[in-house]
């Protein structure tokens, strides 16, 4: 999230307290260089997608505790999660929430918990929050889901300003909180005062932005990887007196705020958690210049964890926000070990034109048959950066941006969410941004500019430099995305007709369930993976999947955490085209044994499990 900016305009900002000096910032970043060139694709499916929220039964609904005072956090939320929490085969939705802040009071719908959605299959959904024990009041900011404990039932684990906690699936009936149990101690919280001496309090208070579940050392248990935003606290948030030009006062740029490190905690025995992240080389400090000790670099919004080097150990791509992207390569460590060596400067992926930018969202994925590339959502003013890989011993990228059709089309908005996912079944991943600006005001600062904005789905060509083509409701592709204040976003299949649907969530604003009604003849297939351990966690996060019909190949990486904030099914959905069936499944499964098992012959419009060790595949009614 870089921050609000004009042209060639400076807007001073007044006094800094807690000895931070004067700030001064710009509202719009500079044009830049970024190739504008109208990119003539071929003609773009009549795409469309369908609100449906209100006829699901979903009526969730984003509370900031945004007030006039204007507290960095309030801009931030929130995310989502699909999870099959019950085992029925079918996706729920859960929502994070946050809540007013100390000494303000209950809003009037009524008192904001996290909220979990249960899919009844009849393409409704119902409010189980209550009796699944996940009616708490956090101050909630993203969700990571994952089988932490091996059981077979998927767990949550809530970012939180304040403090995280996990929740443990017991029996796919209720959820159970175990933060302290296990290994990540008593959460702070909030402190309990009135609000005015809220705004007052100066220590810092912790501000943890998305998370990721992933086996990193290859043992079977599934770690966890937590992003941290900025060093904050109310008092020195205040202390920065951030000026819009009608004198009103606008949120503070994270310019402004000491960076912080992000965290790695180790699953122990699959029954808690120790936190490795010095060791394992995940906190990243550098020196100022002056006699100060390194300080911490990071601030960190989006996650992503991928394999990189095609090594069978899954790396991390940070996106971080006005300070440069982080990408940490798994390599050996001591006594057998595993640790992560931070070389995003070195493979290219640290700036995309030698600055950095405001980097939200974050998604990997092959855009095309050996074309593996990261998306990073980036600040109003600023392009999407899009990363492909040009080698990989050791890996090197560079921005394609320009090339593909990304960087004029997406320039304009303030992009959060951000994934990758085949709309059509044609056999290509497309892109999604959710999108929507962080100030209320900014059409007094920035004429044209707007808070609500529309999401933008790039459609994938197969042309190398135009690659992506930017699907418009004036190419008569009806209302394919209203304006939200956009933030986090995921896809599923939620009413099990094969194709993906979009599920968004709206800044201080209710959640949006769209449907995809995309009229097409393609076809596609849906693999759910089942590791068997010792050394396989069991939702097969990390595992590698190929999947070739004729001369199409696709490749996809079991992945749990997608975008900003949120996480998408685990379920893998390949479009096919016309083919009838899957001439072969080629799966790469985690862990140090790194098997490889492959299945043939699957017939199309199907959802298999494919279970390690079994050589059968097994159809899903």
């Amino acid at each position: 999230m870089a921050h609000l900016r004009r042209p060639r305009l400076i807007i001073v900002l007044l006094l800094v307290a807690c000895a931070v000096g004067a700030a001064v910032y710009l509202l719009v970043r500079p044009a830049g260089k970024d190739d504008l060139r109208q990119i003539q694709a071929d003609p773009i499916p009549p795409i469309r997608f369908t609100d449906v929220t209100h006829a699901a039964g979903i009526e969730f609904r984003h509370y900031s505790g945004r007030t006039g005072y204007k507290l960095l956090p309030e801009t931030m939320g929130s995310g989502v999660a699909v999870l099959d929490f019950d085992g029925d085969g079918r996706p729920d939705l859960f929502f994070v929430n946050s809540r007013p802040w100390p000494g303000q009071g209950t809003p009037d719908h009524g008192r904001p918990t996290q909220a979990l959605y249960h899919n009844r299959g009849d393409g409704t959904f119902e409010d189980v929050t209550a009796a699944a024990g996940l009616a708490d009041e956090l101050y909630g900011m993203g969700v990571a889901v994952g089988d932490f404990d091996n059981d077979g039932w998927p767990d949550l684990f809530v970012t939180a300003v304040g403090g995280n906690r996990l929740y443990r699936n017991v029996g796919g009936q209720k959820f159970e909180d175990v933060t302290t149990v296990a290994g990540f101690g008593a959460q702070p919280g909030l402190p309990t005062v009135d609000f005015q001496s809220f705004l007052r309090y100066d220590q810092p208070i912790p501000f943890p932005s998305s998370a990721a579940f992933l086996d990193y050392d290859g043992d079977g248990r599934l770690d966890l990887f937590v992003c941290y935003y900025v060093t904050w606290s109310p008092a020195f948030d205040q202390g920065v007196k951030a000026m819009l030009p009608g004198g009103e006062r606008a949120y503070v740029p994270p310019q402004q705020f000491p960076g912080t490190h992000c965290e790695l905690w180790r699953n122990v025995e699959g029954t808690r958690f120790e936190d490795v992240s010095s060791s394992a080389g995940v906190q990243v400090a550098e020196a100022d210049g002056s006699r100060r000790p390194p300080q911490a670099v990071g601030k960190a919004l989006g996650v992503s964890v991928c394999d990189v080097d095609g090594d069978g150990w899954p790396d991390v791509v940070v996106a971080n926000d006005t300070v440069r992207n982080f990408f940490f390569l798994n390599r050996p460590g001591p006594k057998g070990g595993r640790r992560f060596e931070e070389t995003g400067m070195s493979a290219g992926l640290a700036y995309a034109d030698g600055r950095p930018r405001g980097g939200m969202g974050i998604d990997t994925g092959e855009i095309q048959p050996d074309t593996f590339s990261v998306i990073v959502a980036n600040f109003s003013g600023e392009a999407n950066s899009l990363f492909q890989r040009t080698g990989t011993a050791p890996p090197r990228f560079f921005d394609a941006a320009p090339r593909v059709g990304l960087a004029g089309a997406s320039r304009f908005p303030m992009k959060f969410g951000a994934t990758f996912f085949d709309c059509d079944r044609d056999g290509r991943l497309d892109l999604f941004t959710c999108n929507g600006h962080l100030e209320p005001d900014i059409a007094t600062a920035q004429p044209g500019q707007s808070y609500a904005q529309s999401g933008q789905l790039f459609w994938n060509t197969a042309r190398g430099d135009a690659l992506f083509a930017l699907v418009r409701e004036k190419d008569g592709h009806g209302d394919l995305l209203p304006p939200i204040v956009g933030r986090g976003c995921a896809f599923l299949d939620y009413d099990g007709d094969g194709d993906l649907d979009l599920v968004l969530m709206e800044n201080n604003g209710r959640a949006r369930l769209f449907r995809n009604d995309t009229p097409t003849a393609n076809r596609g297939v849906r693999l759910i993976l089942t590791g068997t351990g010792p050394r396989t966690n069991r939702d097969a996060i990390g595992a590698e999947v190929t999947v070739t019909t004729g001369s199409l190949v696709q490749q996809r990486y079991v992945t749990a955490a997608r975008g900003y904030l949120s996480q998408s099914e685990l379920t893998l959905t390949f479009g096919l085209g016309i083919a009838a069936t899957v001439d072969r499944v080629v799966v790469r499964w985690p862990g140090q044994d790194g098997r490889t098992q492959e299945w043939t012959g699957l017939p199309a419009g199907r959802i298999y499990r494919l279970i390690e060790g079994d050589p059968q595949p097994h159809p899903q009614s």
